[in-house]
């Protein structure tokens, strides 16, 4: 049931408000409605549910776009209040949740899943060039299809794939596509015409040894020209060049492309940033949470989880399947006048498609200890059937399973 009714000057009181209705804070409702808490709202002002890692598949041409959405009222677990807009303030003493519209949500508990933002201000010139100048991003439903139109288009000339020195969705996926592009060309034969150039902020390309070395065979096998130590930090669109800054000389280069899939730097939205609750260590101004118990530092009806949350892990949808129960059972365990019992260690996955038809899985903790979660088949190596398991299992476990709490 969602409501947009009332007064500006309204004030509700909840026993729950979750803020976010992602796979975060839907998944933390499902479980505290099947662990029998009533009183629950979920703010959300999107109508559209978004399962987003299917959109590297999307611009990589192996799935359509409308796979990876749903409408938000059929998401939302029954029982569950939905507030179709957004928050724009939270005040931890008062208790309170202040909406878009003026209005305000009392609360006893407070959930913030609220994702991040895409700040495409922060490269000059990339919000211009997005989705024109053969520009696309994957990081943006309107932009992955586009994605896979330019990667079909290309024939030789320069492909630039870049990440961002911040925090992202799926660390993994900036270097996924180039991947799947990069596949698609050597199997059109030209491959040996195109200069693959991955714009990299990090020393290495990945931080967990054993996947690290196999990912560096990946990208020598394609030829990939990694420049580590650098950041796109202009682009030009109508020259269809970008800055390239290289970070430990502080000096820059303007790099032509033909093909420039950009991925923006990162942050908590504006006003979590700006609140009480955002974590002064976080320069991208994520929520403060214990990173075992989940729970604010100060505020104990606080919790926090997903991409939100300011955690040593990588923001996956595997980190939130792992940190949803967490988070509901210690939630509870609270409301019953006990202290949080369930313990998060950090686990985290990355399927990281390396070809069309190969995928390797990247399962770690908190320690970058490998932790592979199925134990009869090796998962360091790519393989076809984790491939399948990408774009075939994890879509309908995603709806039917970790939404619905079930998972």
């Amino acid at each position: 049931m969602s409501s947009r009714s009332g007064s500006a000057s309204l004030v509700r009181r909840h026993r729950v408000v979750i803020v976010g209705g992602g796979s975060a804070g839907v998944g933390v409702a499902a479980r505290l409605r099947r662990a029998g808490v009533e009183d629950i709202a979920l703010v959300e002002p999107s109508g559209t549910h978004w399962y987003q890692p299917l959109w590297t598949l999307v611009g990589g041409g192996q799935a359509p776009l409308a796979g990876s959405r749903r409408p938000q009222a059929s998401v939302v677990p029954r029982g569950v209040r939905w507030i179709r807009r957004a928050a724009t303030a939270v005040d931890p003493d008062a208790r309170t949740v202040a909406l878009e519209d003026g209005g305000q949500l009392a609360y006893d508990y407070l959930v913030l899943a609220a994702g991040l933002q895409l700040d495409w201000d922060a490269v000059p010139g990339l919000a211009e060039a997005v989705g024109r100048d053969r520009v696309s991003s994957n990081y943006a439903a309107a932009h992955a299809p586009r994605t896979w139109e330019l990667i079909r288009e290309l024939r030789s000339g320069t492909a630039v794939f870049t990440q961002p020195a911040t925090p992202v969705k799926c660390g993994g996926a900036p270097q996924k596509i180039m991947y799947l592009a990069a596949d698609h060309w050597r199997r059109r034969g030209v491959l040996a015409a195109i200069r693959v150039v991955f714009v990299l902020p990090e020393s290495e390309l990945f931080r967990v040894s054993p996947y690290r070395e196999i990912l560096e065979r990946v990208a020598s096998r394609y030829g990939v020209e990694v420049r580590f130590r650098s950041e796109m930090t202009a682009v030009d669109g109508d020259r269809r060049t970008l800055t390239v800054t290289d970070h430990p000389h502080g000096t820059t280069e303007d790099l032509p492309y033909d093909l420039l899939h950009a991925v923006p730097p990162q942050s908590a939205p504006d006003w979590i940033k700006a609140g009480p609750l955002a974590d002064p260590a976080s320069p991208q101004g994520f929520v403060a949470a214990d990173r075992h118990t989940l729970r604010h530092p100060v505020y104990d009806n606080v919790f926090a989880l997903g991409d939100i949350a300011h955690l040593p892990t990588s923001k996956t949808g595997a980190a939130v399947r792992a940190q949803a129960p967490v988070v509901a059972a210690n939630l509870v365990a609270v409301m019953n006048g006990r202290s949080p019992h369930r313990r998060y260690d950090g686990y985290t996955s990355c399927p990281l498609v390396t070809a069309r038809d190969r995928m390797l899985l990247a399962e770690f903790d908190y320690e970058l200890r490998p932790r592979p979660s199925f134990p009869l088949i090796d998962t360091f190596k790519e393989r076809r059937d984790m491939w399948v398991f990408k774009r075939y299992v994890l879509p309908p476990l995603y709806w039917h399973g970790m939404l619905t709490g079930r998972l």
